[in-house]
């Protein structure tokens, strides 16, 4: 597998907030989101090949209670599979976070799903090289629906503009048995600045929908950087 980096902090988003985490984050991904916050895995992906016993030992020298695997997308691996059982006969507790555009039989506890809205297509970005690309592939509602179906699971939406909300609901209208508590909504923020501006109007509107909000606490307590 091409990974990223392992790093041990705290969840920063999502129902498991400020849990104690390992992160194991893969390299590669499919979409091109303007507003990527790990560009080094998608962007300009970066990373070294890593057996899944490489993984294992530097998992392993941190507490395994929980752990997350990210991205970039991390269902675009091959061994993902074997790699979440392996993680789970070890006894973690174990997150996958993901666009929810590819499925497979993942063993985990929580799947967080981030569908992309169309505030993520880079129209402008790289003269929009890949913007037909990203928004033809940002939403497959069939994936979606089979992780309802098959696992505990959130949807996180990243927001923008006040209009996303209409978005959101209008995705969420389209599938079916969604539990509304497990719908979060969190604020398209690059710095603490960023995020105080928005977060007031953004939970407004999820008391009005009846939404989570989402904090970012990575974000609060680090800034947006590597390894955190």
């Amino acid at each position: 597998m091409r990974i990223s980096e392992i790093f041990y902090s705290i969840q920063g988003e999502g129902r498991l907030s400020g849990v104690p985490s390992v992160f194991i984050r893969t390299s590669g991904c499919n979409l091109r989101c303007v507003w990527c916050d790990t560009p080094y895995t998608s962007w300009s992906p970066d990373g070294k090949e890593m057996s899944l016993d490489e993984i294992l030992h530097a998992v392993e020298s941190y507490p395994l209670s929980h752990v997350v695997l990210t991205g970039g997308e991390p269902l675009l691996s091959h061994e993902i599979e074997e790699l979440s059982v392996t993680l789970k006969t070890a006894g973690a507790h174990v997150t996958i976070e993901t666009a929810a555009t590819i499925f497979k039989p993942v063993s985990c506890d929580l799947v967080s799903m981030s569908p992309k809205l169309s505030n993520s297509t880079p129209w402008q970005k790289q003269n929009g090289r890949f913007a037909a690309m990203h928004d033809q592939h940002r939403l497959n509602y069939n994936v979606v629906q089979r992780f309802i179906d098959r696992y505990d699971y959130q949807l996180k939406f990243v927001v923008d503009r006040e209009q996303d909300f209409a978005e959101v609901r209008q995705i969420v209208d389209a599938l079916k048995n969604v539990d509304i508590s497990r719908v979060l909504i969190m604020a398209q923020a690059r710095n603490r600045r960023q995020l105080h501006q928005k977060s007031r109007w953004i939970v407004e509107l999820c008391k009005k929908f009846g939404y989570g909000y989402s904090p970012r606490l990575h974000i609060e307590l680090y800034g947006n950087r590597r390894g955190v």
